[in-house]
């Protein structure tokens, strides 16, 4: 990443919409404990501000991001400067029991990035290991895809699925409207709502523009 994409994330994501951020990843994190081997190591590849990462529970706790984020992440966990492509030469091979990717594949520059993405992570998952994925669905979002600049490679849950697939994951869940496309949607702000709105599946159906895929390395 460049100084430009600070900048770009900067002016995205102001102070008052990232403590809206911290909040709401609360209870999304717990929800996706369920699919985390809590007793292996966990990596999150382009972490950004570890949103996620400092709320889940692994027995090591690892974050990535082309970014320097180290300052915004707690000292147990360990960073990684790195593109998410180069990550097979910069942290263990087969050593994680879970990899988990969020509104990140959109970004990378084609089809075949997203492919290799998906077997970079496979090399790095312990056999028996998953990768869970948060990706906004094109089909369900619409035009709206691309109100962000640096939004290159369109993604539904089957292309999603079948780049997984290319690179020999199995799929074990797959929910194509999970979660509203942006914070900045309809999900409400508040974590207790987020928690309610997270254990109604109807309401997925009705505001979810984000697919949900877990998959497990054979």
């Amino acid at each position: 990443m460049t100084h430009a994409a600070d900048d770009l994330y900067a002016k995205r994501f102001p102070d008052e919409a990232v403590r809206a951020k911290v909040a709401i990843w609360r209870p999304i994190a717990a929800y996706l404990q369920r699919f985390v081997d809590a007793s292996a190591p966990i990596l999150d590849i382009a972490c950004d501000r570890g949103y996620f990462i400092q709320n889940i529970r692994a027995a090591e706790r690892w974050a990535s991001d082309a970014r320097d984020m180290s300052a915004h992440l707690t000292p147990d966990i360990r960073f990684v400067r790195s593109d998410g492509l180069a990550l097979g030469s910069v942290v263990p091979t087969s050593h994680f029991g879970t990899v988990f990717m969020s509104n990140y594949l959109e970004h990378l520059p084609s089809a075949d990035a997203v492919i290799e993405q998906f077997r970079v992570v496979a090399g790095l998952l312990r056999p028996g290991g998953r990768v869970v994925v948060l990706q906004p669905n094109i089909r369900f979002v619409g035009a709206a895809y691309w109100d962000f600049i640096d939004h290159r490679t369109p993604l539904t849950e089957h292309s999603l699925t079948e780049a997984a697939a290319l690179a020999n994951l199995r799929t074990v869940t797959l929910i194509p409207r999970f979660l509203p496309y942006t914070t900045r949607s309809a999900l409400p702000q508040r974590p207790g709502l987020v928690r309610l709105y997270l254990r109604f599946p109807l309401a997925w159906r009705l505001l979810g523009r984000q697919t949900l895929y877990v998959g497990e390395r054979a």
